[in-house]
């Protein structure tokens, strides 16, 4: 099972580097790397996005908070590993599940070795097929724009290099 996953991920992955390296630098700028966490939909430039792999084993580090779900070891780098829904305080939501991925931060957050775990990645979306819509009340620093697609369904782009910036994000002790 543990490897026919790991083959299925294989190939989304060489499958998206093709589709990627095929498009202009203009549509790949309006492209965005789609998720689930819980029930919302989420967007990531993909210039923020590292990579997307399976969850590693992750290894629980004392006293952190309940959303820090600790640190793995990633071809020989220690990454840290939090459970989105839960840093977003909605708890029971992040259980990994064999869809679960962890999205790795990219070059734009700086030196931070991170990762988000999120429900499960939808693929690409292009902005061409989303329209802008009001923001929430309070947005928070590293939400950006918020879409709406065709059906009606929200969806959030977060700027992971704000994230990686935020101190709420960055301090994961109790």
């Amino acid at each position: 099972m543990a490897r026919a996953a790991k083959l299925d991920l294989r190939s989304f992955q060489q499958e998206l580097a093709t589709r990627l390296a095929s498009k202009t630098a203009a549509q790949v700028e309006s492209s965005r790397l789609s998720f689930a966490c819980g029930a919302e939909q989420w967007l990531i430039r993909l210039a923020d996005a590292g990579e997307v792999i399976a969850v590693p084993p992750v290894v629980a580090v004392p006293r952190t908070k309940p959303w820090f779900a600790g640190i793995a070891n990633i071809r020989g780098n220690l990454y840290s590993v939090i459970d989105f829904a839960g840093f977003l305080g909605r708890d029971g939501e992040g259980a990994i599940t064999s869809q679960s991925r962890l999205v790795l931060f990219g070059p734009r957050a700086g030196e931070l070795n991170a990762g988000i775990v999120v429900t499960r990645v939808l693929g690409l979306r292009n902005l061409a097929e989303l329209a802008p819509a009001a923001q929430e009340a309070s947005p928070l620093a590293w939400f950006a724009q918020r879409w709406m697609d065709a059906d009606g369904r929200a969806w959030q782009e977060i700027d992971l290099a704000r994230l990686a910036r935020d101190p709420q994000f960055l301090d994961v002790g109790l």
